[in-house]
This record gives C-alpha cells, sequence and structure tokens, in this order.
C-alpha cells in the first residue's frame, strides 16, 4: 500500500531527499548528540544546503513551500534517525513559515535569508515555568512605552533555547483581555534584557536544545511585532496543531527503525538451534508493533490531509494522530527491545535513544491528557 499516495511528485523527491540526509548526515552523528548533550548547528547548515530549512516558506520568499502533509513526512524520515534534531527544525521550519505569511516586508527582509540558510535559528515562546496546558494565561507582560514595548517575564522549554537567535515571545498585552490581549513579537536573543538560561539535562532529545529565557525590561520596537493581539493566540494554536501532527509523523519514523531493527537482529541471532524470529512469542510482538504502526501512520496521514484540505476536523484528527501515535511508540519500542534481548539496551542500536524520545513525544505541544480533552469535547459537541 503506497501511504504517500497524497503526494505530489515533487513533494516525494523532497521526501527522498530527507531519507538520505538523514542517512549520510544524521546517523553516523546521531548518537554522539546524545551523549555530548550537543546541539548540531553544522547538520542544521547543512540541512539549509538541500532546502529542509524553508519547507513551509512559499516558493515566492524563498522556500518550498510543502503543505502539512509532505512536511510531516519528511520528519518522519529524518526522526527514523534521531527526534530531536528534526523537533527542532520542525520549530526553526514553522517560524520561517509563519514570518513569511504574517510578517511585514520588513520583517522578511531581516529576518528570512539568515534562517533559510539556517545562519540564524528560530524558536518558539510561549509554555512559562508556571504556565504549560492552560496557554492562555501566559504571565509574560509587553507594556506599552512610547512607540515600543516592553517585555518582562520567562519562557520554559523553549525547543531551540540553546541556539536561538530570533524569538517568537508571546506576551499578554491586556490581563483583561484574556487570550485575546495576547501578542507575538520577534526579538533578537542578542537584544538587551533577554537572558538565555542553562540547557535542560533530559532522559533524551538533547539534540532539540531545550531551555529557557528570561526577559527584564527588555525594549522591542513596534516594527517587531509579528502578530497582534486578538491574532497572536489563535495562530499559536494553529502552529500547535501542526506541530502535533508532525510529532505523529516523528513517532512513527522512530517505531518503523525500532520493528525494522529487531526484525533484523532476530533473523540472524541463534538460540536453541534456531533464530529467535522463528519463536512464535517474539514473531506475534512484533506483529503487534506491525498494528500498531499501520494504524499510527494512517491517523497521521489523515490529519495532515484534512489539515492541507482546510478541513474544520484537522484539529480533531491531529489531536487523535498526538495521542496514539506517542503511545504505541513508547511500548512498542520497549517490545521491540525485548525482542532483542540485551542487545536492545545498548547504545550500539538506536532504540534506547527513540523510547526516550517517545516519552518526550507523549508531552511536547500538548500532553495525551490535553489530547483527551480536545477529543471528549468533540464527542460532546457532536452528542448535542
Amino acid at each position: 500500500m503506497d501511504m504517500d499516495g497524497h503526494l505530489s511528485e515533487s513533494e516525494r523527491a523532497i521526501v527522498e531527499r530527507a531519507r538520505i540526509f538523514a542517512r549520510d548526515e544524521m546517523a553516523p552523528k546521531a548518537p554522539g548528540w546524545e551523549v555530548t548533550r550537543e546541539v548540531p548547528l553544522e547538520t542544521a547548515r547543512a540541512a539549509a544546503e538541500v532546502g529542509l530549512c524553508g519547507l513551509v516558506v512559499p516558493e515566492e520568499h524563498g522556500g518550498i513551500g510543502l503543505g502539512i502533509s509532505a512536511m510531516a513526512r519528511v520528519m518522519e524520515e529524518m526522526s527514523a534517525v534521531d527526534f530531536g534534531f528534526p523537533f527542532g527544525m520542525v520549530v526553526h521550519n514553522n517560524l520561517a513559515g509563519s514570518i513569511a505569511r504574517n510578517g511585514t516586508d520588513d520583517q522578511r527582509q531581516r529576518f528570512l535569508p539568515d534562517m533559510l540558510a539556517a545562519r540564524r535559528i528560530g524558536a518558539f515562546l510561549l509554555t512559562e515555568p508556571g504556565v504549560g496546558s492552560d496557554a492562555a494565561a501566559i504571565a509574560t507582560q509587553a507594556e506599552r512605552d512610547g512607540e515600543g514595548w516592553v517585555l518582562n517575564g520567562e519562557k520554559a522549554w523553549i525547543t531551540n533555547a540553546v541556539t536561538a537567535d530570533i524569538l517568537s515571545v508571546y506576551a499578554q498585552t491586556d490581563k483583561a483581555a484574556g487570550w485575546r490581549g495576547i501578542a507575538c513579537f520577534l526579538v533578537e536573543a542578542e537584544t538587551p534584557g533577554v537572558e538565555r538560561l542553562l540547557a535542560y539535562e533530559m532522559m533524551g532529545g538533547h539534540a532539540a536544545g531545550v531551555g529557557g529565557f528570561r526577559f527584564e525590561n527588555c525594549r522591542i520596537s513596534e516594527a517587531n511585532v509579528l502578530l497582534a493581539p486578538g491574532d497572536a493566540f489563535k495562530a499559536a494554536l494553529h502552529g500547535i496543531d501542526i506541530a502535533r501532527i508532525v510529532v505523529a509523523a516523528a513517532c512513527c519514523g522512530m517505531l518503523r527503525t525500532g520493528i525494522d531493527t529487531a526484525l533484523e537482529y532476530a533473523t540472524q541471532r541463534r538460540a536453541f538451534g534456531q533464530a529467535t524470529a522463528e519463536f512464535q512469542g517474539l514473531q506475534w510482538m512484533l506483529a503487534d508493533a506491525e498494528t500498531d504502526w499501520w494504524a499510527a501512520r494512517l491517523l497521521t496521514v489523515e490529519a495532515g490531509r484534512l489539515h492541507d484540505a482546510g478541513d474544520p476536523g484537522a484539529p480533531l484528527a491531529a489531536a487523535h494522530a498526538k495521542k496514539f501515535s506517542p503511545r504505541v511508540c513508547l511500548a512498542r519500542l520497549a517490545d521491540c527491545m525485548q525482542v532483542m534481548g540485551a542487545a536492545g539496551y545498548r547504545h550500539d542500536y538506536p532504540l534506547a535513544r527513540h523510547l526516550a524520545a517517545a516519552k518526550m513525544a507523549q508531552i511536547v505541544d500538548g500532553t495525551t491528557e490535553i489530547q483527551n480533552v480536545v477529543i471528549s469535547r468533540a464527542m460532546q459537541k457532536a452528542a448535542g
């Protein structure tokens, strides 16, 4: 079955380019990134050279102009090797796309050329130390000061925080207005009043460069407002829906690697006079993993298709995919490791690294529980 039948020939070519890039540029280095906690800027620049830093930027602004379905497939191929690095690339690509679509001519001229070349890295700053799922409750404030703004507050769990140069900062301009008071500002990391905090030590995914920022009397020009109050929060939620589809696709990539690695190992490993792949118990573990991979992939493909079609059911489909794919990825990667026995626990293979990333995938861009909130509300609405 061809699950890429919805992609155009040119989109398939980009997906193949991503697969080759992952094999040649990422696979030899990815195990070391986790050991050294490295955020691989040189690999990001190599990705830019083959067009992977402008995936959703329209062609008229120097990008490739992919739909979300095709971008998800690109990230699936890259995540088959490593989750952290392409997750950072998703954030960078989404900001470049937002600047291209929503920015002024001045903003596009100032930021896009360097972002497309990965000379400057983008980040999305919404989450705060005390605010995660309830994003409308952010406390970072932007106050009018003459013809500009002054930012104060702290952001947490920021992908690309270690290397980011261009920050899309969501801040409250009018607390009484609730989410309608939230605006988005483009802040250059070297601006006075911006403090880059220490990178987080995590279970895995360190190539994503996760950390935080603090803003203290940081003065921003009106020219750096990307999204005005009333528009910014809706755009943030739209971007999170895209990220949910992409995270689901990334989990499909990691699980595919786990199944293929375990099957190859079990075919070669012998015990009690036969290949371990001949034992029915192990066969059924891999068969269950394969079924879950198919289900996750189909959910993800459908979510991407609905999003690209502008279907109002796309956010719900994204929630289903984001709920299901990380869950089965985590469970079935553990099964794949079990099929390999002690070998599956070693870093000679990518399964342990992917297992840690699968847990990360259950949390980023809306926890499993938040997906259940979205799904439950849709069910209640449909029931009248």
